[in-house]
């Protein structure tokens, strides 16, 4: 599709962090970037981009639901986020807008966003705000039935790493134990 526009040109493709920080070579003017890499985490990828390449326009695009990752991936240094089933209709302009410098949401997600700034709230939206980046990661992929070791090899942390997460989920959820934990998560998933 991006071929298609006379003034765009698709220089490479990756499959996972690894390549795509390969693949930099080319020197791109932007990178779009799935949040549901094969072994990779996407948001982990953006903010290596954005680290690594100051100037660099990204472009989230992912199947996950904008309300839930939309403003992580902002966070973690993306310019822009587009929900996969959008893609077909808007993804040349959300490609645009982010190589002129723009951030690209939705309308409804700027909606959303633009309420959260002007309007006071006097408690986070529900226990998953508390969550910190990585930890909101971990209740995901828990969700999706990811067991702890593929959730470790999934994110290259440890197992112990990962087990001290889902304890701090735990603890911030009030769950008592993991069966709850992969109760809720599934739960949670299921609500999106």
């Amino acid at each position: 599709m991006l071929n298609l526009q006379g003034d765009l040109h698709v220089c490479c493709a990756a499959g996972s962090a690894e390549e795509a920080l390969a693949a930099m070579a080319c020197q791109p003017d932007m990178a779009i970037v799935d949040i549901s890499l094969q072994s990779d985490s996407g948001l982990d990828l953006v903010k290596t981009l954005r680290h690594r390449y100051p100037n660099l326009a990204i472009l989230v695009l992912s199947m996950h639901d904008e309300s839930l990752f939309a403003e992580r991936a902002l966070r973690a240094g993306a310019n822009g986020y587009l929900m996969k089933l959008e893609a077909t209709e808007h993804f040349v302009s959300a490609v645009r807008e982010v190589l002129a410098g723009n951030i690209y949401l939705s309308a409804a997600m700027h909606e959303k966003l633009a309420r959260a700034l002007t309007v006071p709230r006097k408690k986070p939206d529900g226990p998953i705000a508390s969550l910190s980046e990585r930890e909101f990661e971990v209740l995901h992929l828990i969700g999706l039935g990811f067991s702890t070791r593929e959730i470790a090899e999934k994110l290259n942390r440890s197992v112990k790493t990962i087990e001290t997460h889902q304890a701090n989920i735990k603890e911030k959820l009030n769950i008592r134990n993991g069966k709850e934990l992969m109760r809720f998560a599934i739960q949670w998933i299921e609500s999106q």
